[in-house]
């Protein structure tokens, strides 16, 4: 629960933030926009293969000086990977996630990005052609990942970005001793649309 107000607490700041930038810079209004595409998942254990699934989201991109901002994004985001030995079984998690990109403008249309991302576990199911496993409760709800990508905005208003997220907690609750850990790795391509 502590990790939660810690994470609304970041996101209620950097809103703030927003707003006195916003005051600041006249020249470069924060703009607020969607995001949506495609998440390559997997996890870091040899056991598992990646799979596809979708995020989407809010942003606010906050200039802070004239080739830089920060980008706080609140996204939906759907995890997760194959077993390697049948393909069958899947194993979906649902995440909040809390990505904070800090952005260098490279070109005036093409930024460069990376930043910390912190996710919340909305839930987790083991499946496979017939049956769903909840297993929520082996798995820790809150995920710590460093994401960097890079993204090219065709007009003012429309773009295209990229970025991989490396997950750097361990996602099981109670990882036995002598298995290895569970790490979330995504990759992901999509559209942005700025207001």
């Amino acid at each position: 629960m502590k990790k939660i107000f810690l994470g609304l607490a970041l996101i209620a700041g950097t809103f703030t933030f927003a707003q006195k930038t916003s005051t600041n810079t006249s020249s470069s209004p924060v703009r607020f926009g969607l995001k949506a595409g495609l998440n390559v998942s997997g996890l870091s254990n040899d056991a598992w293969n990646s799979k596809a699934g979708f995020y989407g989201g809010v942003f606010a991109n906050i200039p802070v000086a004239q080739d830089f901002s920060i980008q706080p994004e609140v996204l939906y985001s759907g995890m997760g990977a194959k077993a390697e030995s049948n393909s069958d079984v899947k194993l979906n998690m649902d995440y909040i996630s809390v990505p904070v990109m800090f952005q260098y403008n490279a070109l005036p249309n093409l930024y460069l990005e990376a930043g910390p991302q912190f996710s919340f576990l909305l839930s987790s199911k083991l499946k496979d052609n017939s049956n769903s496993l909840d297993v929520k409760d082996g798995m820790k709800t809150f995920d710590f990942g460093l994401g960097i990508g890079a993204g090219y905005y065709f007009t003012p208003n429309i773009g295209v970005n990229v970025r991989y997220v490396a997950g750097l907690s361990d996602t099981l609750e109670n990882r036995p001793n002598g298995t290895n850990s569970l790490k979330n790795n995504v990759f992901q391509v999509g559209l942005a649309y700025k207001f």
